[in-house]
């Protein structure tokens, strides 16, 4: 049985009301809160049938562990997303080429939370992600994904080398990130079936990873800085394999 999880923030739990109010055991909401945000919550629990608790800022903060969670925490069992595999992606009725985004170490849930975001705004179908040295859906990715840990699938592999080369097989590009790629990504050709290979933070892909992509492309840096967010770097990529979708 599905553990529970927090989550915290009216952004999040309002995304969560209007997408996934199933997955929403109860609420738990700063009595001393009547702003008009405040009222959508207590709206949106009522016409979805969920308990909602007026308590006192200090059982909040016991509840979300000091986090930063507004005055509002909801308690939820999440729920299991319609695709649990790559295969599931693939072999379902997809209305343009399957395109994957695979993190490949991203350990910061921040990081991870701001790339479902923007993995949702680009219309990929699936996000890829090791299940070793990688963080997780917690309650802050949750928190920075605002809605889009519930609309994206997350799909968790044991095996991120063997995941890249079954992609391969089904006639999928893979795409990797790297400062030293060889083509610049304004200038390379990503159309049709595509997955997109972003490193952690620190180090970038691992050098199994690298060896298994079919193409390492990278962004042009044109200022002082040498390298971008992983999160930032995503969103880049990601828009312009959109554009040329949206152009062809």
């Amino acid at each position: 049985m599905s553990q529970s999880q927090i989550i915290f923030g009216f952004h999040p739990i309002i995304s969560q009301l209007r997408q996934s109010s199933r997955s929403i055991q109860e609420i738990y909401l700063d009595s001393d809160r009547n702003d008009p945000r405040a009222k959508e919550i207590v709206e949106l629990a009522k016409d979805n049938n969920i308990r909602i608790l007026m308590v006192d800022r200090a059982r909040l903060d016991g509840i979300a562990s000091q986090a930063k969670h507004q005055g509002v925490v909801a308690k939820i069992i999440p729920l299991v997303i319609p695709y649990k595999t790559v295969e599931d992606i693939l072999e379902s009725d997809l209305k343009e080429p399957p395109f994957f985004l695979i993190l490949d170490g991203v350990e910061d849930p921040h990081n991870l939370g701001a790339c479902l975001r923007v993995a949702d705004g680009m219309g990929v179908h699936a996000v890829i992600a090791p299940k070793d040295r990688a963080v997780g859906l917690n309650a802050t990715v949750r928190k920075v994904a605002s809605g889009a840990a519930e609309s994206v699938p997350f799909i968790v592999v044991t095996n991120l080398a063997r995941t890249i080369r079954q992609l391969k097989e089904q006639g999928v590009l893979v795409v990797g990130t790297a400062e030293d790629g060889a083509e610049s990504l304004y200038q390379s050709t990503l159309s049709g079936p595509i997955a997109v290979v972003l490193g952690s933070e620190g180090s970038g892909l691992r050098r199994l990873t690298r060896d298994v992509c079919d193409l390492l492309i990278k962004i042009p840096m044109l200022g002082a800085v040498e390298s971008l967010n992983v999160s930032v770097a995503s969103g880049i990529v990601l828009s312009e394999i959109r554009r040329q979708r949206f152009k062809s």
